[in-house]
């Protein structure tokens, strides 16, 4: 299912973690020197490498070869980790960087699912991490075995890699009459509002309707809804069918970006749009109504489940998955590879830089 400003949120202290961020609604206080987004803090001044230490100078998409969809980068410090939609026997895979060129696996995530969601289902996914303080809050998808539908559960931890644990009882987020609540994304306004983003399963089929994008504002500890949800957006454009999904929201100059995924994932007609929102809770106006803004190309197939994210010295970057042309389809062999490339705004007007399949500079 992706520019940052230091954030003292209240009675929090300062976090170092990268952060979706923006002006709230009715945008109350000055509005941001840099472009705030995803799950963690501000830049910071990058450490100065040793004469020894020589970092890259380039990256290469795919970053790994193996199976990382629907990848969300979270930046803690120096680190970043991405979270990613479960493969082989773990939950919430997640790997680790210094410099974004190399990275290592490490254990997963959420070892253990909660009582209401299924095990051993290969069902949990679509990733998301909110830095609270020295709290860390996992959003997740996982089947509800009481709703038989996908739904959003919560997790903490107290590191960013967790082991992250969830001992609620139920899903935090199940909207049941829609067919269900998956790829969940947080962003944090620059007021320090926080808000949850979520897709509405309605392209299911007990449901067979349009899928929709939700917000609604989270308590402070990021463990409670505040509010009701809103509409977003809906699945109504051509080139989208048949679904919306994967929201992922960034402030830019005062601006709400809110990035999509569309058409279906295992296709190479999967892609990325945008709208621009008046606040997090919307009104929101597409601009993508043609065709998307990100879209496969050579050697990238069907790129999709996007997050923004930014790097120390607050350059915005965009990790997404994409199949390694020519498979497509898991079926064929393929793997929705972990890919990222620089996001950049010209005139009010989102650009990515890829997708890319060769070396470009960090």
């Amino acid at each position: 299912m992706r520019a940052t400003t230091i954030l003292c949120l209240l009675g929090l202290g300062c976090s170092t973690s990268d952060t979706h961020a923006g002006a709230a609604d009715g945008g109350i206080g000055p509005a941001p020197t840099s472009p705030v987004v995803d799950g963690g803090p501000p830049p910071e001044d990058a450490a100065r490498p040793t004469p020894d230490a020589r970092p890259p100078s380039t990256y290469t998409n795919p970053l790994l070869p193996s199976d990382l969809p629907d990848p969300f980068v979270l930046r803690d410090g120096a680190t970043y980790y991405a979270f990613a939609t479960n493969a082989g026997a773990n939950n919430v895979p997640v790997v680790t960087s210094k410099d974004l060129a190399s990275w290592t696996p490490l254990p997963d995530a959420l070892p253990a699912l909660p009582s209401w969601a299924k095990a051993n289902a290969s069902l949990t996914g679509a990733p998301s991490v909110l830095s609270r303080g020295s709290t860390f809050v996992l959003y997740y998808t996982a089947r509800s075995k009481a709703a038989g539908f996908q739904c959003i559960g919560r997790a903490v931890a107290a590191t960013p890699a967790g082991p992250y644990v969830d001992d609620t009882s139920a899903p935090f987020i199940c909207q049941e009459t829609l067919c269900g609540s998956i790829d969940a994304s947080p962003f944090v306004a620059s007021n320090g509002d926080a808000y949850l983003l979520w897709k509405s399963d309605e392209n299911a089929a007990a449901c067979a309707s349009p899928s929709r994008i939700w917000s609604q504002r989270l308590g402070i500890d990021g463990l409670s809804l505040l509010d009701v949800p809103l509409e977003l957006l809906t699945r109504d454009r051509d080139w989208e069918a048949p679904l919306i999904e994967g929201p992922s929201m960034v402030e830019v100059d005062s601006r709400y970006y809110l990035f999509y995924s569309a058409n279906w994932w295992e296709s190479p007609d999967y892609g990325i749009g945008y709208a621009i929102c008046s606040t997090p809770r919307g009104p929101c106006t597409k601009k993508t109504l043609d065709g998307p803004l990100v879209k496969s190309g050579s050697g990238a197939l069907g790129p999709g489940g996007q997050e923004v994210f930014s790097d120390p010295q607050g350059q915005l970057w965009m990790s997404y998955h994409a199949w390694s042309a020519p498979i497509v389809g898991y079926a064929n062999g393929g793997s929705r590879s972990l890919r990222i490339d620089r996001l950049d705004f010209t005139g009010g007007l989102p650009s990515l830089a890829g997708p890319t399949t060769t070396a470009r500079p960090l």
